[in-house]
């Protein structure tokens, strides 16, 4: 599923119309984005959590010349399904 069908999906669902859902959906993951920005997390029950990882620097090699580089420290988002989640697909 695209953001398209999720949109539509979302206009079907709430008897919204597509442009309201498209919005709506904007908000959500700016949401995220933000609190993840400021570095907080995101709990939505039954669903699941988005938060900030740190991945330590480390050095890597270039796999055309094989010549070690270093590969700086990043914060990266994560998601950890929810209980919910986990047992609608299994």
């Amino acid at each position: 599923m695209n953001k398209t069908e999720l949109i539509d999906h979302i206009a079907q669902q709430a008897d919204i119309s597509k442009a309201a859902a498209g919005r709506a959906l904007d908000a959500v993951i700016g949401g995220v984005k933000g609190t993840l920005k400021k570095g907080g997390s995101v709990t939505l029950v039954g669903f699941g959590t988005f938060a900030v990882g740190k991945r330590t620097a480390r050095t890597g090699r270039n796999p055309r010349t094989g010549d070690a580089i270093k590969i700086k420290a990043a914060k990266v988002p994560k998601f950890r399904p929810g209980k919910a989640l986990k047992d609608a697909l299994n």
